[in-house]
């Protein structure tokens, strides 16, 4: 188990959803921006829905009792991208979703998820790219033949364009991030909406000529949705993500404590739409570990694409083979 530096119960009543219990003032944050963003998601938690959590044996938490409300994304049984390492882990299957049927998903935001098997997990990386840690991710991922979605943050991406073409070359899905990563339910309608286009028209011209207007998936900062943006997302075609667990790795750790901590709590979680960041060092160390637990454990990687985006064919047109 992870050891004392990490307090257990801290991290469990902020990230953890334990609705109704009081978040706590100091959790032993380095600093302030990080502080804002645990006083966030505490307020984010205590708005939503209870659910149960996906946490330690240790916290008596009770595993995930909700079902998704419906098969609510078609699944293509193609598989990614050919590998050359017959032992590595791979991505078993495409998943394509559509916000007509799939407007948003992600059990710790919304009463729906997407429809996994026991042992799928989705990868989802937020706040990237950068150049010292971004790079170990993609390195990580292809060394198992793995593909993600990246949910990057717009200035990122217009300082760093080559960072997102080499994610599309590598096969991964690239989601929208907000230009600037505001809290975007504490700012005006139009300002929120601004903010939001601005990261989708950074993101889109990173990616020309090659893949113009390819990006509709979104996922917001701190989880801080409001009704408005929400219903504005979906009628413009886009795709919501939250999550379904994540590792914490906004706080400060080493990559063997985020490597138990998220391991433990995808033992009860079995599945789901996991959240990592690319821009933590310890997250680009704890990867490959992590990885390898996948494979040793039979689980099994799901890449979602957005509709029509063509991914997961290989270059003849044919459903690519692992």
């Amino acid at each position: 188990m992870v050891k004392a530096r990490l307090n257990y119960c801290r991290i469990g009543a902020i990230h953890e959803h334990a609705v109704g219990k009081p978040c706590p003032a100091k959790i032993g944050i380095a600093s302030p921006l990080r502080a804002q963003y645990e006083a966030a998601r505490c307020r984010v938690a205590r708005r939503s829905r209870p659910r149960p959590a996906h946490g330690f044996s240790r916290m008596n938490l009770l595993l995930p009792a909700c079902l998704a409300a419906a098969l609510i994304a078609v699944p293509h049984m193609a598989q990614a991208a050919s590998c050359p390492r017959p032992d590595a882990l791979g991505t078993a299957r495409i998943l394509t979703v559509d916000a007509k049927t799939t407007p948003r998903v992600g059990l710790k935001s919304f009463p729906q998820t997407l429809p996994l098997a026991d042992k799928e997990v989705v990868l989802t990386f937020d706040d990237g790219p950068l150049p010292a840690t971004t790079g170990k991710i993609l390195a990580a991922l292809t060394a198992e033949c793995v593909r993600a979605t990246f949910f990057v943050v717009g200035r990122n991406a217009q300082s760093l364009p080559h960072m997102l073409k080499t994610m599309v070359r590598d096969g991964h899905s690239i989601g929208n991030h907000t230009w600037s990563h505001p809290m975007l339910d504490r700012i005006a309608k139009d300002k929120a909406l601004a903010d939001i286009d601005k990261g989708f028209a950074a993101d889109d011209a990173a990616l020309a000529p090659a893949q113009p207007g390819t990006v509709r998936l979104f996922r917001f900062p701190y989880f801080a949705s409001t009704p408005a943006l929400l219903a504005n997302l979906e009628s413009r075609g886009v795709v919501v993500f939250g999550a379904d667990l994540w590792a914490s790795d906004w706080l400060t750790m080493t990559p063997q404590q985020e490597l138990e901590l998220l391991t433990t709590r995808l033992a009860h979680a079995r599945k789901g739409i996991i959240l990592l960041h690319d821009t933590k060092s310890h997250t680009a160390a704890m990867l490959p570990a992590f990885l390898r637990y996948l494979k040793q454990n039979g689980y099994k990687v799901v890449h979602v694409v957005p509709a029509g985006s063509g991914a997961g064919l290989s270059p003849s047109g044919k459903p690519a083979t692992n």
